[in-house]
């Protein structure tokens, strides 16, 4: 393995922690709106709210859940081929998935 291939993940880091941030903030502003279209309500329920039934509150974690998961493969498949074009190098190990 290439001294490059080695520091490749800790210079990719940051840049992975930006990405995932930044994501993250998207599918929340993601999940607001289709909350919205779907429900045509502002707040979607919480695991603790009292007044709304299982239906809901599963109904919102698993739309939710689904946007998350879509924006941020979306995110890191993006970053991981920005790095790929600029070093020639993929950022992950051979193995695939997430630490």
């Amino acid at each position: 393995m290439s001294k490059k291939k080695k520091s490749l993940p800790v210079v990719y880091k940051p840049v992975g922690f930006l990405l995932g941030w930044t994501s993250g903030t998207l599918a929340g502003l993601a999940f607001q709106k289709v909350w919205k279209m779907i429900r045509h309500e502002d707040d979607a329920p919480d695991a603790l709210d009292k007044d709304r039934g299982w239906g809901e509150v599963l109904l919102a974690a698993a739309v939710q859940g689904a946007i998350f998961a879509v924006v941020r493969s979306a995110a890191d498949r993006t970053g991981a081929k920005a790095i790929e074009r600029s070093t020639g190098v993929w950022p992950g190990d051979d193995k695939g998935g997430r630490d």
